[in-house]
């Protein structure tokens, strides 16, 4: 049985949408496709790779398996959400000057799942940012660069 598009107020960055598609329709896609907001990129689709992470309250979510029915009431935050190009998040700045990307295809994830462990914890160490990153795959091999933006954007939470 296919469902008819029903219309569902989210809260996107701040700010309310009512968008009207089938309630099982992915985040992502309503992200991307309605909101323009290229932040999230579809990855695997499976909720695998992290390439669409979003944050759900300030949690780590992966936006290709959640319908959209299951972010109504909550506070969805991209990466557009973070900061602003006159302001940057500590986070977007730290990756811009340690040159945490390459590709850039893994850069929403890792920006995104860190600012999630910065939420619960500003202050955490290599082995906490590793152990969180872990899910986030990158091809690119920026590794070095992405722990040392990490660890910058840790220390400007003082």
């Amino acid at each position: 049985m296919r469902h008819r598009a029903e219309t569902h107020t989210l809260t996107v960055n701040t700010q309310t949408h009512s968008i009207q598609v089938e309630p099982d329709t992915p985040l992502l896609y309503v992200l991307r496709n309605d909101l323009q907001l290229n932040g999230p990129k579809f990855g695997c689709g499976l909720g695998e790779c992290g390439a669409c992470t979003v944050l759900i309250d300030g949690v780590a979510a992966r936006s290709c398996v959640i319908p959209v029915k299951g972010a109504v009431g909550h506070e969805v935050t991209t990466l557009e959400g973070l900061g602003t190009l006159e302001h940057l998040a500590p986070i977007q700045k730290a990756f811009i000057e340690q040159q945490g990307a390459q590709c850039g295809y893994c850069l929403n994830g890792m920006i995104m799942t860190l600012q999630a462990l910065l939420n619960r914890n500003p202050h955490p160490t290599e082995a906490q940012i590793r152990n969180e990153l872990k899910f986030n795959l990158c091809r690119c091999g920026t590794h070095i660069e992405i722990m040392a933006a990490a660890r910058q954007a840790a220390q400007a939470q003082s």
